[in-house]
C-alpha cells in the first residue's frame, strides 16, 4: 500500500509518518489488490488532532476520520473504524448476494452480525427550490439533510450539513 501523507497546520515527521503508515497499513491485508494508495490528511483545529483517510478500490471508497487531543490516539481511532468499516460492509455484502461484486476487492472473514433491516420509509415530495431555500427548510426540520430539486438544473440534489460547520451538496448525474 502506498502512502500520500499531508498535513493542515501541522509539520508531518518521520515519527508520525511511519506510526501512520504502520497503523494504516494493517488495512491491507483486507484487500486482494496491493496497488492501492491511501491518502491521509492530518489537521490540528484548536486542541483537537484529526486525522482523515480516504482508500480508494476499484468499485469504492473508504474513508474514516476521528478527532481526538493526541494525534497517536486519533490515528489509532481511524485505523479501527477502517477495519470496523470493512468487517461490516463485507457481512452485509454476504448476507445480500447481489453485493458480493463490489466487494471483491476485500479478503476477510465476516463472522459479526449486523442489522441491516430497513426501518423506516418515507415518501418525499420535492420541489423546484434554490440551494439556499434548501438550507433554510433543512434547518426548519432539524434535519442534517435534505432532498430537494434544483430550480436551476432541474436535477435531484441532497444539501447535507459537514463536520467543519459548512454546508455540502450531493448533485445526482
Amino acid at each position: 500500500m502506498k502512502f500520500n501523507i499531508h498535513g493542515k497546520n501541522i509539520e508531518v515527521t518521520e515519527a508520525i509518518r511511519s506510526y501512520i503508515e504502520s497503523k494504516i497499513g494493517r488495512v491491507q491485508k483486507y484487500f486482494k489488490d496491493t496497488d492501492l494508495t491511501a491518502t491521509v490528511t492530518i489537521r490540528v483545529r484548536g486542541k483537537e488532532q484529526i486525522v482523515e483517510v480516504t482508500i480508494p478500490a476499484s468499485k469504492m471508497v473508504l474513508r474514516a476520520e476521528e478527532k481526538h487531543n493526541d494525534l497517536y490516539a486519533a490515528v489509532d481511532l481511524v485505523s479501527d473504524k477502517l477495519e470496523r468499516q470493512i468487517r461490516k460492509n463485507k457481512t452485509k455484502a454476504r448476507k445480500n448476494l447481489k453485493q458480493t461484486i463490489i466487494f471483491n476487492d476485500f479478503d476477510v472473514d465476516a463472522s459479526e452480525d449486523v442489522d441491516d433491516s430497513i426501518v423506516k420509509r418515507k415518501v418525499v415530495d420535492t420541489k423546484p427550490m434554490s440551494e439556499e431555500e434548501a438550507i433554510l427548510q433543512m434547518e426548519l426540520i432539524g434535519h442534517d439533510f435534505f432532498l430537494f430539486k434544483n430550480d436551476k438544473t432541474n436535477e435531484l440534489c441532497v444539501v447535507y450539513k459537514r463536520k467543519d460547520k459548512g454546508y455540502g451538496i450531493l448533485e445526482a448525474k
